[in-house]
């Protein structure tokens, strides 16, 4: 059965959240969905409706409002982040040292993990066929490095900062050298996607949300109001006193 055509828009544009169960959850952001509707896509229209809002935005993290678009086309967004946007990552380790606590398996790959802040556009995919890489498809890195005693200590010292040099080998994946153990590794960085191993994911994390419009169909005051309140996350509902009675 059709849907009457005073329903059409809330169905394409709100997902609501009922006492038993989600509505309106399936995509319907295609033509023909709705019989006697124009519905057909329509690059003008797109654009005057389409918005996006950045809400946080840092140097490790970004939460941005995607406005106007379907749930599902948010939803690709976030498995092309995961899945699909190049990065660099280490590929093949050579150890020809290693003589701390951490097998050899184990290092390489916590090596793997490590983000490479490189430009994969600056890269081409490296053949499966080649053992030896290039400037153009790899970028080799080096660590070398050796734990011992810091002469100058102080010997009622306890402290493995003051004890040692180079007891912790950066970027903070690798500790607890100790003298004598010592690091000799050469790697090699390639270009790939998330799809292909995890290693190459340029975000730790990516998800969405639907926005919320929250309709309160009666007032709701006092000790309801708190509760309310503190059905949801902070910021999304706010409380004010009107003549020394709570209200949302």
């Amino acid at each position: 059965m059709a849907a009457p055509m005073r329903n059409v828009d809330e169905i394409r544009n709100r997902v609501i959240l009922g006492e038993f169960g989600v509505k309106n959850v399936h995509s319907t952001d295609f033509p023909g969905n709705y019989p006697e509707y124009d519905d057909t896509w329509n690059q003008k229209k797109f654009q005057k409706n389409f918005r996006i809002d950045i809400i946080q935005m840092d140097e490790n993290s970004m939460e941005f409002d995607m406005v106007g678009i379907d749930a599902a086309i948010a939803n690709a967004f976030r498995r092309i982040l995961l899945a699909e946007v190049p990065t660099m990552a280490v590929e093949k380790v050579f150890i020809y040292n290693n003589t701390s606590i951490i097998q050899d398996e184990i290092l390489a790959h916590r090596l793997g993990l490590i983000p490479i802040k490189a430009d994969p556009r600056l890269f081409e995919y490296r053949n499966a066929d080649d053992e030896e890489g290039t400037e153009i498809d790899t970028i080799q890195l080096q660590l070398k490095v050796k734990c011992t005693r810091n002469p100058r200590a102080s010997k009622d010292s306890s402290d493995p900062s003051e004890l040692y040099i180079n007891h912790m080998v950066y970027s903070r994946d690798m500790k607890w050298l100790r003298p004598g153990q010592e690091l000799d590794i050469v790697m090699h960085c390639v270009k790939g996607i998330g799809k292909d191993h995890a290693k190459f994911s340029p975000v730790a994390t990516a998800s969405y949300r639907l926005l919320p419009e929250i309709t309160l169909l009666q007032p709701v005051k006092g000790e309801m109001a708190e509760r309310l309140k503190r059905c949801f996350s902070p910021g999304v509902i706010e409380l004010e006193s009107i003549e020394g009675m709570i209200h949302v």
